[in-house]
């Protein structure tokens, strides 16, 4: 994935994600913290309690003397009791807050990156596999989840106690205490080398899941062309050797990662027994123990002391343990972040689309109501200026290239006055779309000028040039929904009424009072229960209750049968009538009746006219209407 400001260092990943969470939830996030030290620390003062029990066993053996010890080890127990309960009550109430802050970043995750996908421009789409760009949502939101409410919480916790027991350990003695930090520092050399093979693996790993993701996506996409072509073999071949790779990254990432906790376990048992011996040594040995406490070597220093050595092993491999999240965590930021940086689809446009009625005396004035009337407001120095909505469409030497140093289109000029049918014939690769995809502003020219009722569309906002469009593709996109809401999707604001007579205008009326509930018959899987025409003559009729002035019809009949096209012109017929009309179209029959057309060859106009105009001029059209050249 590319982008501009892509995040590659794991610290800046895991600093934006901190600030990330805090923008989200500036208080509950710090007192969640406060909780998890609070845990942290109150669990880790037992380790004091248990140096005076024993000290208060040691005076009990040597005196013998109960009533003495008794108000001591009752004041200990107390004490125990209500560090436990602080304890219990601080892990409950970090637990419960990290599984709102953990799902609620989630979620405004997802809607961040769905509004920022929403502003990406179309070539993003064109250039990226669709099953990658799910995997975000998918494989690295959950990655995310896991770092977020087990890695954090416990490398926090894990952190403050390793902290708050170093400090006891210190206070109690320094030579006891550099015997652990020496076993401590061989386990961090293990981690950084075991973990630091293991980060870049899964990120490796995160990749190659987005990858097979999009690769199975794609295949079942086209599963009807996998099996009528016989290609099953071939594709599970395919298949066979990007799993083989995700496995290979993902065996690489968690080998390393499950060497870990079996070395680092071994590594604290060695470091208990030797802070033992040591600890017994000093004993014997008599040797003056160096320490804030001012207490000597004694039972009660070396007993806690080896339950302080094993909790701060235990911690550190509790550390260690999370490693594995941590940093697929971090590869899944990473992408996120990466898709959140993506450049959106800019937009200069100053000019809107707004309702208006003309005044007695021939003015435009702009209305709240719907009227039928468009205008293209203008904003001025003095006043706002309005041209009326006519669908006048010219372009002036445009040259485009979809890549610099790749020309597809070269100095085309051409001209659709209001109500005109244009026609676009030509090869496959010869413009014809791509010249539907600039009107669109899908994509911006490279040199040249298009004008649209005499306004530069560079002028014009994105938004309101589209809602003065109505397109009709090849490939149908039918949503999850009624039949009503499929129509509706042309118009949110249409009443039922509106649809169905759009749906009538469009010849789809007929088969959609057959279906079993009408016009409210849910439609899942994009329409897989309704024919190619079926569908097209929803998205007709989802054009038409648009009511554009402009329309453009790419392909739009290509995929129907010849009983199907006849309705489907006859509704296109009645939808194009008082509008500009751009048609593409490889059946020329569909194109006769047009008021010009344009015949393009490897991104040039080199034909115009009338169909009657271009027979007489017997150049190419001439030649692919009699078949002595046939479109490729």
């Amino acid at each position: 994935m590319s982008g501009n400001n892509k995040i590659r260092a794991p610290r800046g990943v895991m600093g934006r994600l901190v600030r990330t969470l805090f923008s989200f939830y500036p208080v509950l996030l710090p007192v969640a913290i406060v909780c998890i030290a609070l845990n942290g620390l109150v669990s880790s003062i037992p380790a004091v309690f248990m140096q005076n029990v024993i000290a208060v066993i040691e005076d009990f053996w040597q005196s013998g003397d109960w009533a003495a010890a008794r108000p001591q080890i009752v004041r200990i127990v107390s004490l125990l009791v209500v560090f436990y309960g602080i304890s219990l009550a601080a892990g409950v109430a970090y637990n419960q807050m990290m599984a709102i802050i953990t799902q609620g970043s989630l979620a405004k995750l997802r809607e961040k990156m769905f509004n920022g996908m929403q502003r990406l421009p179309i070539k993003y789409f064109d250039t990226h596999n669709h099953g990658d760009v799910m995997s975000y949502y998918t494989n690295d939101i959950d990655a995310l989840r896991q770092m977020i409410s087990q890695s954090i919480p416990q490398l926090l916790l894990s952190g403050i106690m390793v902290t708050t027991v170093l400090c006891i350990m210190l206070y109690y003695s320094l030579w006891m205490t550099l015997i652990v930090i020496a076993g401590v520092l061989v386990m961090t050399r293990v981690v950084k080398k075991i973990g630091g093979g293991s980060a870049r693996y899964f990120i490796r790993q995160q990749q190659a899941l987005a990858q097979t993701e999009g690769f199975v996506e794609e295949m079942m996409n086209g599963q009807k062309v996998v099996k009528v072509f016989c290609h099953e073999s071939e594709s599970q071949a395919d298949f066979d050797a990007i799993n083989d790779a995700l496995f290979s990254d993902s065996f690489k990432a968690h080998r390393f990662a499950n060497m870990l906790m079996p070395i680092l376990n071994n590594i604290g048992y060695v470091l208990y027994v030797v802070v033992a011996l040591a600890g017994g040594a000093f004993l014997l040995g008599g040797v003056p123990n160096a320490s804030l406490s001012g207490l000597g070597f004694s039972i009660s220093i070396v007993v806690p002391f080896l339950n302080m050595t094993k909790q701060f092993a235990g911690n550190i491999g509790q550390v260690s343990n999370q490693l594995n999240a941590v940093i697929m965590g971090l590869a899944g930021a990473q992408r996120i972040f990466a898709l959140a940086d993506e450049k959106p689809e800019t937009d200069e446009g100053t000019v809107t689309l707004v309702n208006a009625r003309e005044t007695a005396d021939g003015q435009l004035v702009e209305c709240e109501q719907r009227t039928g009337v468009w205008a293209w407001k203008q904003p001025g120095a003095a006043h706002a200026e309005y041209t009326r909505l006519a669908g006048d469409v010219r372009f002036y030497d445009v040259d485009f290239a979809y890549e610099p140093g790749k020309t597809i289109l070269h100095d085309v000029s051409l001209f659709a006055k209001p109500g005109q049918k244009i026609a676009f014939v030509g090869a496959t690769g010869a413009g014809k779309t791509t010249i539907t995809n600039l009107i669109n502003r899908f994509y911006d020219i490279s040199d040249g000028r298009i004008c649209y009722d005499g306004i530069d569309i560079g002028k014009i906002r994105k938004s309101d040039l589209r809602r003065s469009l109505g397109m009709v593709l090849q490939d149908t996109s039918l949503f999850t929904g009624t039949v009503m809401d499929n129509i509706r999707y042309g118009r949110l604001d249409a009443c039922d009424e509106e649809c169905v007579a759009a749906a009538q205008l469009a010849g789809a009326h007929d088969f959609i009072s057959k279906l079993p509930e009408g016009y409210q018959t849910v439609l899942t899987g994009g329409g897989a229960s309704l024919s190619q025409g079926q569908r097209q003559l929803l998205s007709i009729a989802r054009a038409a209750v648009a009511d554009p002035p402009v329309m453009i019809l790419d392909e739009a009949t290509s995929s129907i049968d010849t009983r199907t096209e006849a309705i489907v012109q006859r509704g296109m017929d009645a939808l194009m009538t008082g509008r500009t009309v751009f048609v593409i179209a490889h059946r020329l029959s569909t194109v006769r009746n047009s008021d010009a057309i344009l015949v393009l060859d490897k991104g040039r106009v080199i034909e115009r006219g009338t169909h009657e105009e271009l027979l007489a001029l017997k150049g190419t059209y001439y030649q692919l209407y009699t078949g002595a050249l046939e479109l490729e």
